[in-house]
C-alpha cells in the first residue's frame, strides 16, 4: 500500500484526494505555487512544499521541481489529479524512472490515447464505431483541405492531441477551411506542442455521453456506467448528469460494453472515461476519445454509485484488486453537476478574479459541494476560474434538478461575479427538462440565454471584483459564446456595463468595468466618454498571458476589429483587436513574451 502520497496539483481535486488519503492511512504531501501560499489544500495535508512561482509552466507543470519535491519529501506515489500533468506521458515516464508509483495508467497507455488519430484506431480495431472521418498523411494546409472535401461539409478538423475543446474547428463553408485549419493547428501547438490534425464528419446535434471505466493489474475490466454532459459552451461542459435521460436499456447496454472493450483494447490501468457522441434519433453512437485520468465530473458517477473512484484509484495503484465487481456496481436514482465559475455571463463570460469576501455554500440534504477555496480566499488570474462544484442527488431526474437550482439559488459568493444566475436559467429551460440539449445548444441559443441573463446577473456586494479583460473597446466581440477568436459583436443587452458597490475606493474606469453604484445608465456615458481619451490609444494585456501572435508593426494602419495580436491564457485564445481606426505607433510585445496584466501590448495613434 502506499504509505507518503505527493499530489501534483492543487484547489478541489487537491482536497478530495487528501480526503481518500485519509481514510486509507496514507500520509499526503502537497505543493503549491506562490499564489496558492494560503489556498485550503496546503493546510489540509500533512506536509506541504512550496515548488515555485505563480505561473504553472514553473510550477504545477514543472516535471523537474515536482519529481525532485517528491523524492525530498520521501513519497513513494503522486497522484496527478486531472489538468495540469494528469495526461503528460513523459511525467508518468518521470515518476516510474524515479522509482514512484504514478496513481493513473501507464505512460505509453497515456501516450497512446492522448493522440486522437491513434486512439481512434485502437478502439476501431476492437469493433468500437468511430465518426467517419480521415488521417491525411499530408500535413499541409492543403492536405488537410483535400481531406475536408473528401470527408464532405459540415466538418470538424481536430488536433490529434487535443482536449477540452482545444484545436477544434467547424467548417460549414468551403470558404473558412483554411483559417480554420491554420487556426487549429495554431491553437493545438500553443496548448499542446503537437499541431498534427485530422478530420471528422460532423454529427447533426449529437449528445455528449462518457462511461466511466476501470481497471486493475488482476484482469479486472468494470464500466461504472454513464455520464451525460451535452451542456457544453465551447465544448466545456458545463452541467453534467448520471443517468443519461437519451438512453435506452438497450443503448446503454451498448455503450457500456464498447467502453470496456475499448480499455481492454489499449491495456489500460486505474480510472478513465470513455466519451461518445451519440445519435439517440437513430440509437447509434461514435467514440470520440479517452480520457487517461480521473474526470472533473466523476462525482456525478459516485453519488449514483455510492463508490469511491478515488479511494479506488489508490487501491489500484498500489496494486491491489478493484474492490467491486461488475455485477455489484448498480445505478441509484439521479445525479446532476453543476460548474459554478467566477465568470461574467452577462459580459460574454468574461473571467473574473479576486478575493472571496463572503463565501458559503448550501447545505441541505442530497446536495455535495466540491470546492477548493474559503472565504477570505481569492480567485487568481493565474489558473481556471472555477470556484466549485454542487452536485445534487435525488430518486428522479425532476427532483434532482429542483433540488440543484435551489441549492445554487442559496450559494453565496460575494466578491466576484459569477455563472450562479446562468445555471440556474440553463436548469429551468424546458429543453433541459426534457433531457433535448445537444453539445451545440448553448453555443446555437446564445443570444437567447444571455438575453435572460443580462438583467438577472449575480453582482457582488463590494468593490473588489475585478473583470480580467482589457478596455472593452480592444476586445470587441470578446465572447466565448462564439469563440473568443471570432471578433463578432456582442449584442447590445449583453454589453451592459458591470456596476459593484465600492467601499472606500475610486471607481477604476480604464481597466474595465468598474464604477459607483449610482452611474448605472448616465455613468455609463459618462464613463465611456472618460475612457476614449486615453483608453482606445493604449492596448494592455488582459490577464498574465503568452505573446503567440503580433499581426502588425509600426506605421500600420488598422481598421476596427481587425486583430493586433493573439494571447494564449487561461487555456484559451485572446484575440486583441483594435478599437477604431488607428495607425500602430509602436508594438510594445514580442511573440513569446510572458506578459503581466495590463501591461501595454501596442501603442495606436
Amino acid at each position: 500500500m502506499i504509505k507518503r502520497l505527493l499530489i501534483a496539483n492543487r484547489g478541489e481535486i487537491a482536497l478530495r484526494i487528501i480526503r481518500a488519503s485519509n481514510e486509507l492511512e496514507i500520509e499526503t504531501v502537497a505543493v503549491f505555487s506562490e499564489a496558492d501560499a494560503r489556498s485550503p489544500h496546503v493546510t489540509a495535508a500533512d506536509r506541504a512544499v512550496a515548488i515555485g512561482p505563480a505561473p504553472a509552466a514553473q510550477s504545477y507543470l514543472s516535471i523537474p521541481r515536482i519529481i525532485d519535491t517528491a523524492r525530498s519529501a520521501g513519497a513513494d506515489a503522486i497522484h496527478p489529479g486531472y489538468g495540469f500533468l494528469s495526461e503528460n506521458a513523459a511525467f508518468a515516464d518521470a515518476c516510474v524512472d524515479a522509482g514512484l508509483v504514478f496513481v493513473g495508467p501507464p505512460g505509453r497507455v497515456i501516450a497512446r490515447m492522448g493522440s486522437k488519430i491513434e486512439a481512434r484506431r485502437a478502439v476501431s480495431a476492437a469493433g468500437v464505431p468511430i465518426v467517419p472521418g480521415e488521417t491525411p498523411a499530408d500535413q499541409s494546409d492543403a492536405g488537410i483541405a483535400a481531406a475536408v472535401d473528401r470527408v464532405g461539409l459540415p466538418a470538424l478538423i481536430k488536433a490529434s492531441a487535443g482536449g477540452g475543446g482545444k484545436g477544434m474547428r467547424r467548417v460549414t463553408d468551403r470558404a473558412e477551411t483554411v483559417d480554420a485549419i491554420q487556426a487549429a493547428r495554431r491553437e493545438a501547438l500553443a496548448a499542446f506542442g503537437d499541431g498534427t490534425l485530422y478530420v471528422e464528419r460532423l454529427v447533426d446535434r449529437p449528445h455528449h455521453v462518457e462511461v466511466q471505466i476501470f481497471v486493475d493489474g488482476h484482469g479486472h475490466v468494470v464500466h461504472l456506467f454513464e455520464r451525460e454532459c451535452s451542456v457544453q459552451r465551447r465544448y466545456q461542459k458545463v452541467i453534467e448528469e448520471s443517468p443519461s435521460p437519451i438512453l435506452t436499456a438497450a443503448l446503454r447496454e451498448r455503450i457500456t460494453a464498447a467502453a470496456v472493450s475499448a480499455a481492454r483494447a489499449v491495456d489500460y490501468r486505474n480510472a478513465g472515461t470513455i466519451e461518445f457522441l451519440v445519435d439517440p434519433a437513430r440509437s447509434e453512437f461514435y467514440f470520440l476519445e479517452m480520457n487517461t485520468r480521473l474526470q472533473v465530473e466523476h462525482p456525478v458517477t459516485e453519488q449514483v454509485t455510492g463508490l469511491d473512484l478515488v479511494r479506488a484509484q489508490l487501491l489500484v495503484a498500489s496494486g491491489e484488486p478493484l474492490p467491486w465487481s461488475q455485477t455489484g456496481i448498480t445505478q441509484r436514482g439521479c445525479a446532476i453537476e453543476a460548474r459554478v465559475y467566477a465568470e461574467d455571463p452577462a459580459q460574454g463570460f468574461i473571467p473574473q478574479a479576486g478575493p472571496l469576501l463572503d463565501y458559503r455554500e448550501p447545505r441541505m440534504p442530497g446536495v455535495r459541494v466540491d470546492s477548493g477555496v474559503e472565504q477570505g480566499g481569492e480567485v487568481s488570474v493565474y489558473y481556471d476560474p472555477m470556484i466549485a462544484k454542487v452536485i445534487a442527488t435525488a430518486e428522479t431526474r425532476e427532483l434532482a434538478i429542483r433540488r440543484l437550482s435551489t441549492a445554487l439559488r442559496t450559494f453565496v459568493i460575494d466578491g466576484v461575479r459569477t455563472n450562479l444566475s446562468f445555471l440556474r436559467r440553463v436548469l429551468a429551460l424546458d429543453e433541459f427538462h426534457r433531457g433535448a440539449i445537444d453539445t451545440a445548444f448553448l453555443d446555437r441559443e446564445r443570444e437567447r440565454l444571455a438575453e435572460l441573463v443580462a438583467d438577472d446577473s449575480d453582482v457582488p456586494t463590494r468593490a473588489t471584483a475585478r473583470p480580467i479583460a482589457s478596455t472593452r473597446e480592444s476586445l470587441p466581440g470578446y465572447d466565448p459564446w462564439d469563440s473568443l477568436r471570432s471578433g463578432q459583436e456582442v449584442r447590445p443587452s449583453t454589453r451592459r456595463l458591470v456596476v459593484n458597490r465600492l467601499v472606500g475606493s475610486s471607481s477604476r474606469t480604464n481597466s474595465g468595468a468598474m464604477t459607483d453604484d449610482g452611474l448605472r445608465d448616465d455613468g455609463r456615458r459618462d464613463d465611456e466618454r472618460h475612457r476614449s481619451s486615453t483608453a482606445q490609444r493604449v492596448i494592455t494585456a488582459p490577464m498574465p498571458a503568452t505573446v503567440i501572435k503580433i499581426q502588425v508593426k509600426p506605421g500600420d494602419t488598422v481598421h476596427k476589429g481587425d486583430l493586433i495580436v493573439l494571447l494564449e491564457a487561461m487555456k484559451m485564445e485572446l484575440p486583441i483587436r483594435a478599437p477604431r481606426d488607428a495607425v500602430v505607433e509602436a508594438v510594445c510585445c514580442r511573440e513569446g513574451d510572458l506578459v503581466a496584466a495590463d501591461s501595454t501590448l501596442v501603442e495606436l495613434k
